[in-house]
């Protein structure tokens, strides 16, 4: 390890050596830890309560259905057992960027490989591509350390253009960047941003220079100034509004002559000068430059192809050429183009420019290309050949950086000699714009994407989560302890790359290593890079790290690092779950199961976190069990629960609350509201009910060879109507997919227990042993509300469709008249 210091690592440790890093466990562990114990013990308690009834049934019925509660159950407790050991040991951490050029030089500083990923772009906007890469080459990180590198895996020439444009557009963007000092340093998210402007000025309430303004406009009016008297009431007492109105009497002696001599009729020297396009300022000048840029990919992108008139010169022609009408984006060759060099191309106040790199690997129908980990391992090796910078970052491409200091952030931890021999990786927290106000589809993963990292974080460190994450590029290479060498000593994360990026020899070789056929009878995606066998690769790859045992960071600004497209899609959400849930059960049922391998390389409380996870699709089972058996018990009038005078009745009651309540809480804590935990906590029943369940119908398909895995990417286009309908918190069905049936099918099979069950109560018939079931389907009820106005209510495209309503009442209807005879004689 000691080679990868000497390549930018550099640090040293001395006694007065200010912190780069600080860390510190949550109060409420303690708690946490006394409050597990109470809730086991009622586990324990319940789980005996169903073993002894269990025992006692005396029809095949009685025993069917305590059986199935009790397997519910018993899942249910296996479940929460592995969640609390993301609270055994939570921890906060603080960076100190600024510090940094205490402990080593900035010439010092490690380069730095920046791998975007893409794949389609009408489903990812080449423009969010083009704002994401330019927000990460304005860093405020030595230019000719950072390398861009863009994968194209749908091989599109719309997505070269782009780059093209983005290239062109950071000449001018960079510069900007540096003068100004903004933060928002994606042009995208700037040029949206209300506080676009942004300076010291912005953060006064009440700038003194419109308050001057204002005054020399009245005094500048067309009437006797001898019969005119300006008073100024300072009511903060403050001695820069004083100034202020000394500086604007000394310069109302040379504007009321101005205004007399022009006769204007804009007498505030503000808008006077604000009107006059001679004074444009440069952020306006590079919002007319982004939005013509804009113009033409989208122009582009309606066409399909880029025109002969948005070609430039012959280099492009050249590098746009190679999609001929043999190309397609399953079966071409490689195609890398370099768009800048760090070494040779300037910016227009002549500062170096960082490398841009645009890669489409080789695709061939006859060979596996492995989905993202393919394109992932094929960056890994490209960048290796070209720049080898031994730190990483991956990033989707819908997700820019907003904060100019994050690779100092990563650094402060990857500097660190105590952490740095056994330190794989720091993933940032993943956030997303664009969410509404209330988060209608739980779109935030608080729960996955902040409060479980920060409890593994106390632990070996928190899951990559595909995206925001600063590599080690040893990581990619065996244990901290035990290096794979690859094939080539080329890639190796030991060599040193000393020609040009452009030199032949150095293009021949990312031209080989980016071959479909590169990796036959190779450690790749099996011992070495991104790891191959699930859907979720960043999941897999970032636990078999931890096998190995390297251990992660996890990072949590103030100012989020990143921002990503939130998904404001029902059907896009559901999609994405279904995919995360097979890439689970393929994990769940390999040989790396953290059930098993996972427990015994890192430990029991890490091992379960990771089990956790690869477990959560089991949740599938108890809630089709609580979502139907109680409700069809409901409409037969039979009891299943303790009654309202008996014990147990108040272990069931503490058992619901105290587990709504913990999680309630946690999600509170870390800076969620009431109204998001209850959309969070619906959306999850949803999910479990749709995306889970017809994962675990693809898996069992696939494994009778009548299905294959598909790797869906998630739209991040939407139209008006959706985004507007979405803004008011209305939930979007429209499509006629299978995956709302089930849902549905419970919220209707809820409503007519629940109003049953009441009719029962008004009766005086068995009020108090109905009551639980009572209390379930009304819950059921309430978290449906949305679907029974989107099937009765609503006229809007974005409706239940007729046709699914149409199934799931039959369907209902059929589960009621199969199970009541046999169930419940």
């Amino acid at each position: 390890m000691e080679d990868l210091r000497l390549r930018g690592f550099n640090t040293s440790s001395t006694t007065s050596t200010p912190p780069l890093h600080t860390l510190r466990h949550a109060r409420r562990t303690t708690l946490n830890h006394v409050f597990m114990a109470v809730y086991i013990c009622a586990i324990l308690a319940h789980l005996y309560h169903h073993a002894h009834k269990l025992i006692q049934s005396t029809t095949l019925a009685s025993f069917f259905i305590t059986l199935s509660l009790f397997i519910s159950d018993i899942i249910l407790a296996i479940i929460w057992v592995m969640q609390q050991c993301f609270r055994v040991a939570i921890v906060y951490r603080s960076e100190f960027p600024e510090n940094l050029e205490k402990v080593m030089k900035k010439s010092d500083f490690p380069a730095l490989d920046m791998f975007i990923c893409t794949a389609d772009p009408y489903k990812e906007p080449p423009i969010r591509l083009v704002s994401t890469a330019l927000s990460v080459m304005a860093y405020d990180y030595p230019t000719e350390k950072i390398s861009v590198y863009v994968s194209d895996d749908g091989g599109s020439q719309l997505i070269l253009f782009a780059c093209m444009e983005a290239a062109k557009f950071a000449s001018h963007w960079l510069p900007f960047c540096r003068k100004t000092n903004i933060i928002d340093r994606s042009p995208e998210a700037y040029f949206a941003s209300k506080h676009s402007w942004s300076s010291d000025a912005e953060k006064i309430k009440e700038p003194p220079i419109r308050l001057v303004s204002t005054a020399l406009s009245v005094m500048a009016y067309d009437y006797p100034t001898e019969k005119i008297s300006v008073y100024v009431s300072d009511d903060g007492g403050s001695q820069l509004t004083l100034f202020a109105f000394m500086e604007a009497a000394k310069f109302a002696s040379h504007w009321l002559p101005f205004c007399r001599k022009t006769n204007i009729i804009d007498r505030s020297p503000e808008a006077y000068f604000a009107s006059k396009h001679s004074w444009s300022s440069d952020a306006e000048k590079i919002k007319i430059m982004y939005e013509r840029m804009k113009v033409r990919l989208v122009n582009v992108l309606e066409l399909g192809k880029v025109c002969e008139e948005y070609i430039t010169d012959e280099s492009e022609r050249k590098a746009l050429s190679k999609w001929t009408d043999e190309f397609t984006h399953q079966d071409h060759s490689t195609i890398i183009k370099v768009l800048l060099e760090s070494s040779k191309n300037k910016d227009i106040t002549d500062h170096l420019m960082p490398n841009l790199i645009y890669l489409s690997r080789e695709k061939s129908k006859t060979s596996s290309h492995h989905f993202k980990a393919g394109a992932l391992n094929a960056l890994l090796r490209v960048s290796a050949a070209m720049t080898n910078a031994p730190i990483i970052l991956t990033l989707d491409c819908d997700t820019y950086s907003n904060d100019p200091q994050t690779p100092l952030r990563a650094l402060c931890y990857l500097s660190d000699p105590k952490l740095q021999s056994k330190l794989g990786y720091v993933q940032f927290l993943q956030m997303f714009h664009g969410i509404n106000k209330n988060d209608t589809y739980g779109s935030e993963y608080k729960r996955v994407f902040q409060t479980n990292p920060m409890g593994m974080d106390g632990l070996l460190g928190p899951n990559y989560v595909g995206t925001g994450c600063y590599f080690n590029r040893w990581v990619f290479f065996g244990g901290p302890l035990a290096f794979i060498s690859p094939e080539i000593t080329e890639i190796s994360p030991y060599n040193v790359v000393n020609k040009p990026i452009q030199s032949q020899q150095i293009l021949d070789l990312a031209h080989k290593v980016a071959r479909c056929n590169y990796e036959n009878n190779t450690k790749w995606g099996f011992e070495m890079g991104f790891k191959y066998g699930s859907l979720v690769e960043d999941f897999y790859t970032g636990y078999r790290q931890k096998c190995d045992g390297w251990r992660s960071i996890f990072c949590n600004p103030k100012r989020p690092a990143f921002l990503g497209d939130a998904l404001i899609s029902l059907m896009d959400g559901l999609n994405q779950c279904q995919r995360w849930a097979i890439g689970a059960i393929q994990i769940e049922f390999s040989k790396y199961s953290p059930v098993t391998f996972g427990t015994r390389s890192m430990g029991l409380i890490m091992g379960l976190t990771y089990t956790y996870y690869i477990l959560l699709t089991n949740w599938l089972i108890p809630y089709i069990i609580y979502a139907f058996l109680p409700q069809l018990a409901l409409l037969n009038e039979v009891s299943i629960f303790p009654k309202l005078s008996e014990p147990w009745f108040f272990l069931y009651v503490f058992l619901f609350v105290g587990a709504y309540g913990s999680d309630f809480l946690e999600f509170i804590v870390e800076g969620g509201t009431v109204q998001r935990w209850w959309n969070d906590q619906r959306m999850w029943m949803i999910r479990v009910l749709s995306g889970f369940f017809f994962a675990f119908l693809e898996y069992f398909l696939k494994c009778l060879g009548i299905s294959t895995y598909g790797f869906s990417l998630t739209n991040k286009v939407v139209d008006d109507e959706q985004s507007k309908r979405y803004d008011q918190g209305v939930f979007e069905f429209g499509v006629p997919s299978p995956m709302f049936v089930p849902i549905t099918m419970a919220a209707i099979i809820n409503l007519v227990s629940f109003f049953m069950g009441l009719m029962q109560v008004l009766k005086g018939s068995n009020s108090e042993g109905l009551f639980l079931q009572m209390s379930m389907a009304g819950f059921v009820v309430v978290n449906s509300m949305l679907i029974y106005e989107a099937v009765v209510l609503r006229r809007d495209k974005g409706r239940m469709p007729v046709k699914i309503t149409t199934i799931s009442t039959c369907l209902a209807l059929a589960l009621y008249v199969l199970a009541s005879p046999v169930l419940f004689i």
